[in-house]
């Protein structure tokens, strides 16, 4: 048992000799006091999460809009990470528009063409009016032309014999 525990009495020892010889043995500052080493730069909790939307600002407005008495540390990075998620899913969709119209530029008419084209979007958004987007090309089948055969054959060119008979 002894040759166990060796290595704790000798942790044990040198212990000991440190509190003899100068005070205080050397732990970690446990973040407070001085440092030893360089100073990091510090980190928002946006780079920390791999987010671009601002986690801190998220934070502040739940706060600040008194949803409720506390808010968790994980609520800010979570809502950040949803927000951020619909808008690329957006501005994907809008790009895509954008580029179906011969455009460089998504203007709001490529963001309603985005949300009402796409069906768990225009769900979601179903009661949101964008402003300048216009609507949604529709035209019900039953105010289109009907097709008939006569239609699809050549049209007969005009004779004097068809003329219609004029009124007196």
């Amino acid at each position: 048992i002894a040759e166990q525990f060796s290595g704790i009495e000798l942790s044990f020892s040198e212990r000991e000799r440190e509190m003899e010889a100068g005070g205080k043995v050397k732990k970690g500052a446990g973040g407070r006091g001085r440092g030893t080493g360089p100073k990091k730069p510090p980190v928002t909790r946006s780079v920390r999460a791999g987010l671009q939307f601002p986690v801190g600002r998220i934070g502040r407005y739940l706060k600040k809009g008194r949803y409720a008495q506390r808010v968790g540390t994980g609520a800010p990075v979570y809502l950040a990470a949803v927000l951020e998620y619909l808008a690329a899913e957006v501005l994907e969709l809008a790009g895509n528009a954008a580029r179906d119209n011969k455009k460089n530029r998504i203007i709001p008419r490529h963001v309603l063409l985005a949300i009402r084209n796409d069906e768990e979007l225009g769900k979601l958004l179903a009661g949101v009016t964008i402003a300048h987007g216009g609507v949604l090309p529709n035209i019900n089948p039953v105010l289109l032309p009907k097709k008939t055969d006569k239609a699809v054959k050549e049209p007969k060119s005009p004779s004097k014999a068809t003329k219609s008979p004029k009124k007196a």
